[in-house]
């Protein structure tokens, strides 16, 4: 098994970081540098960073953000919001960061997982796959998009497994009911997720505490925890976290 990562995530709203409760009622949550270069000096194994309004403002994600914040962390970076072409991800990853998600784009143009995997490698391609609870789909998840604002009528799971099988070399997975809540991870829906593909899963939405990220690890089947509001608003820290899961006999990076 690889060891257990740790990653906090910038979401990105109007040049601030920021976090809401069910992607919606979004509070300040500070300075993207100043935050980025604290958390990989608090120890975490990978930084991500959202630009969460560029899908529904129908721009691209802004490339100054990614400068600046690569420029102060040699973690890898993960960033995503706005893209939707194979021009876009040579821009992201020209501007610093290491890895690409997509969402919207994909389930738009899904044969751009393909493109994009075989021009950069499938290391550099996560798909985010953002969903709700509907018995109404076979696995009782459906796929939503464009900021959790757009319900697809797809099956997120059917949907992660076609990812991978394009080429997705990393799914992230978050759950609508479980975003910003602290309420614990969506630990059935990552479990879903993780069981059904082989690519490494990143646990995401709903972390408040410690047992959260054993329980993501341990019944999830994640391997890299995602998590803001936790570290924002300095609850827990990525030390804390990672000694806890090591005291429970987890392998952390």
């Amino acid at each position: 098994m690889q060891p257990i990562k740790i990653m906090p995530c910038l979401d990105m709203k109007d040049g601030r970081v920021v976090k809401g409760v069910h992607f919606v009622d979004l509070r300040e949550a500070g300075d993207p540098v100043e935050n980025a270069a604290f958390y990989q000096k608090e120890g975490a194994d990978e930084l991500a960073m959202l630009d969460i309004a560029a899908t529904l403002e129908n721009r691209k994600t802004r490339l100054t953000w990614v400068e600046k914040v690569a420029a102060v962390i040699n973690i890898p970076l993960t960033v995503g919001g706005g893209i939707s072409t194979l021009e876009d991800i040579e821009l992201v990853l020209g501007a610093g960061a290491s890895k690409v998600s997509m969402n919207s784009a994909a389930v738009k143009n899904p044969a751009l997982i393909n493109e994009a995997a075989k021009k950069f490698g499938p290391d550099k391609i996560t798909v985010a796959v953002d969903a709700k609870r509907n018995t109404a789909m076979p696995s009782g998840f459906e796929l939503v998009v464009s900021g959790g604002t757009k319900p697809v009528g797809k099956d997120a799971i059917a949907w992660a497994k076609e990812c991978e099988q394009r080429g997705a070399g990393v799914i992230l997975p978050t759950s609508m009911d479980g975003d910003g809540t602290k309420a614990g991870y969506d630990i059935e829906f990552t479990r879903a997720i993780s069981s059904g593909v082989k690519a490494p899963v990143v646990a995401s939405g709903g972390a408040g505490k410690r047992e959260d990220f054993y329980e993501a690890v341990v019944k999830g089947g994640a391997s890299i925890l995602l998590a803001a509001s936790v570290f924002h608003f300095r609850l827990l820290s990525i030390q804390e976290v990672k000694n806890y899961l090591r005291e429970k006999g987890l392998v952390v990076a």
